[in-house]
């Protein structure tokens, strides 16, 4: 059967590429809804789900008639913050309008965007992935606008109720240009721009209570052609490992369809992570269905440069600026510094740390907390996660870097410290980690081995230098871990040679 798509000829050897595009809901880390006086955030030590329904509600949230929104004016200087420290251009001048569409979590019959003039336009981010971050590409950024969040509909048997709680809290939409090739470049550029927003501040971060929640727009083309295939939106995704498995269903599912004969329909689809598929959830709005016109109540918004310029310069040091810097100060693998400042916990806990255990330090605190407490932390359930202190990590640091206790056994300290909490000379103490560096202590161990293993002294000697690491590892074995490498290796060469 002869098929085409986009006016090529295609068979099941056809090579296609995704064309992916994101727009990313950020929520805004203010204390008040972006139009009303009402709580935006959960009352401090509450979870979403502590708070009682319909409890951060005031009239304006509810759509009563002959109430008028008054606009927050730190949400309009966070989002600002967004869009400089993506470079993107701020306008000036921005209009918010009316975005119509009726649910019942939008009880006004319309939402509070922007559209012709928003906020911010021409921004990018620059994202790496692969293994080591070898892979790079710029991304652009279309537009970052303001909006309101809509209120959250509960469906039972028979019938739904709202919960008028996040109906107003503060969001900004950052929309990408559709220039993402697959599922790897979309997942890094979430996870940069997650990192850029909660560095700067102007989002809590919480992917669990929807504080950034991503709308992939996915089509496919045939390899070489220009033209834009069928666009598919897969709707409100609130985390970077479910978007990529997403994206990569959903271009398989539009690959079948097309090689099976089939016509794509935009639509907005859900996606089902337990089943990992995505399924319909309508036919997709163009901008006309949502009859967007300027909103009679809200002026303009008008900026000045010195504005602009003074929330510029509070900027901090951008995650990009940070991994560079200690790659030169600390001599950190590019990949490693790259963990340590995308996520603002680790990245917050290793500067607490090293400010504690100095500078010279910090290599060996970073390998600590990649290589083993970044592991501890994600294989976690959290309901038991005790979790790290600055000063547990930075002691653990002083005491690898003295030779109080070997990498090796600083990872056991770690696993000990992080299921019961407790301090690091404490446990170093209780469980007998204590690094041996004692010659008289360590010989009678070697002499035995040696002893035990003619034939690999004899190996050594004849000059397969490699069985070295043999002697070094019944060494550390015989030790429990306590023997310093470094001193061990020396005596085992002197040993073999003497």
């Amino acid at each position: 059967m002869s098929l085409t798509c986009l006016g090529v000829s295609v068979d099941v050897n056809t090579e296609f590429e995704a064309v992916i595009g994101l727009e990313v809901h950020v929520q805004l880390a203010t204390d008040s809804k972006i139009f009303s006086s009402a709580r935006a955030r959960p009352e401090p030590g509450n979870s979403v789900a502590d708070e009682a329904v319909n409890k951060n509600t005031t009239p304006v949230c509810a759509g009563h008639p002959g109430t008028l929104p008054v606009l927050n004016q730190k949400a309009v200087n966070y989002a600002i913050r967004a869009g400089l420290a993506t470079s993107c251009k701020i306008n000036l001048k921005s209009i918010f309008a009316r975005k119509h569409y009726f649910y019942p979590d939008s009880p006004k019959g319309y939402q509070i965007s922007q559209y012709d003039l928003p906020l911010c336009e021409g921004g990018h981010l620059d994202i790496e992935w692969g293994e080591e971050g070898e892979m790079t590409k710029r991304i652009g950024i279309t537009r970052i606008h303001m909006e309101e969040d809509a209120g959250k509909s509960v469906h039972h048997h028979g019938y739904s109720l709202v919960n008028l709680n996040r109906a107003g809290v503060p969001l900004i939409e950052v929309v990408s240009e559709p220039e993402m090739r697959g599922p790897a470049e979309a997942g890094a550029y979430l996870r940069k721009l997650y990192a850029i927003v909660t560095a700067i501040g102007v989002c809590d971060g919480n992917l669990q209570e929807g504080n950034f929640r991503c709308d992939a727009n996915v089509s496919i083309r045939p390899k070489g052609v220009k033209e834009f295939g069928t666009r598919v939106e897969i709707k409100n995704v609130n985390s970077f490992r479910f978007v990529e498995k997403a994206i990569e269903y959903e271009v398989e599912r539009q690959r079948q369809v097309i090689l099976s004969g089939g016509k794509l329909v935009q639509e907005t689809r859900l996606y089902d992570s337990q089943k990992n598929r995505t399924f319909s959830m309508r036919t997709k709005e163009e901008a006309e269905d949502y009859r967007y016109f300027p909103d009679p109540d809200l002026p303009p918004l008008i900026l000045s440069e010195e504005q602009v310029e003074a929330i510029r310069a509070s900027l901090p040091e951008l995650p990009d600026q940070k991994r560079d810097r200690y790659i030169r100060e600390f001599g950190l693998k590019r990949y490693d510094s790259t963990l340590l400042t995308s996520d603002v916990l680790w990245g917050r806990l290793f500067q607490e740390s090293v400010a504690l255990c100095g500078r010279e330090n910090g290599k060996i605190l970073a390998n600590l907390m990649i290589g083993e407490g970044m592991r501890l932390v994600s294989s976690a359930d959290p309901d038991e996660t005790k979790g790290f202190t600055a000063k547990q990590f930075s002691d653990l640091a002083l005491a690898v870097a003295d030779q109080t206790v070997s990498m090796t056994a600083a990872k056991q300290i770690l696993a000990i410290l992080f299921e019961q909490g407790g301090e690091v000379g404490a446990v170093i103490d209780r469980e007998g980690l204590r690094q041996v560096s004692d010659l008289s202590a360590l010989e009678p161990v070697i002499d035995e081995i040696l002893a035990k293993n003619p034939k690999q002294v004899e190996e050594y000697r004849s000059g397969k230098e490699k069985v070295l690491g043999f002697f070094v590892g019944q060494a550390m074995k015989a030790t429990r871990g306590k023997a310093n490498p470094a001193l061990l290796q020396d005596l085992v060469i002197r040993k073999l040679k003497g």
